[in-house]
């Protein structure tokens, strides 16, 4: 082949690659463009946040590109989000999938809302408080990092916080405080209501499952619903009005 062949041939092959590589390209940002999108598992923040954050930048709105950044990813550098994935549903239409941080309580220190999960090592610290979450209150510590468990005298104190909250939960119950005595007593705050628990995580379960049924009665009242001891017939604690 004469050399003014081969430079044409050379011409030729690079034109062909790159209008294939343009046409692909235009293929795949007119195809998958997203136009459609559906956010679930998110609590802490709303849809437009979630999307906000995930289609951020100049390739945010393309699910092929979307779907491989997000693949079962690790998020740093958003509070409450441990892992975020996007799904392609059809070319056009992506799910993104939220996995928040599993968060047990929080403590109040230095005009902050530290959270913790359930061994008790602090995920996130906030200035804003986040609704559904209580404020565990009564444990002494006297410094506290995010990524350390909090530095408190019995450890064991987190399971009996989860196991509470959990049962909180479980009865839809929405405290706002939970408050471990020294003594080993609990006691859980609904608005003006205060419900004394005792220390026996025997009954606990047994006392919890009952308060649906008792606190609409105190509605619009301030006081103390004792509950140290468990009556098996219900009906019989006394309220003691503030």
């Amino acid at each position: 082949m004469r050399k003014g062949s081969r430079i044409k041939f050379v011409i030729l092959a690079v034109v062909l690659v790159l209008a294939a590589v343009l046409g692909t390209g235009y293929y795949v940002a007119s195809t998958y463009t997203v136009n459609t999108v559906y956010v679930e598992g998110n609590v802490h923040y709303t849809e437009d946040e979630i999307k906000n954050i995930v289609m951020e930048g100049p390739f945010g709105n393309n699910s092929l590109y979307l779907s491989m950044k997000y693949k079962n990813k690790g998020v740093e550098g958003i509070p409450f989000v441990d892992v975020m994935d996007v799904t392609i549903l059809a070319p056009d239409t992506v799910r993104i999938t939220v996995y928040e941080k599993v968060l047990t309580g929080y403590v109040k220190h230095l005009g902050s809302y530290l959270y913790f999960d359930k061994d008790g090592y602090v995920v996130e610290s906030s200035s804003v408080k986040t609704a559904g979450v209580p404020q565990i209150t009564g444990l002494s510590f006297d410094h506290v990092a995010v990524g350390e468990a909090l530095p408190v005298d019995n450890p064991e104190v987190f399971s009996r916080i989860l196991n509470i909250t959990k049962l909180l939960e479980k009865y839809k119950l929405n405290a706002e405080n939970i408050f471990f005595h020294k003594s080993g007593d609990i006691t859980v705050y609904f608005g003006n209501v205060k419900v004394a628990l005792g220390s026996d995580s025997a009954t606990l379960e047994d006392k919890l499952m009952m308060l649906p049924g008792l606190l609409p009665n105190l509605e619009g009242m301030s006081g103390t619903l004792q509950m140290q001891t468990y009556v098996e017939s219900g009906g019989r604690y006394t309220f003691q009005p503030d």
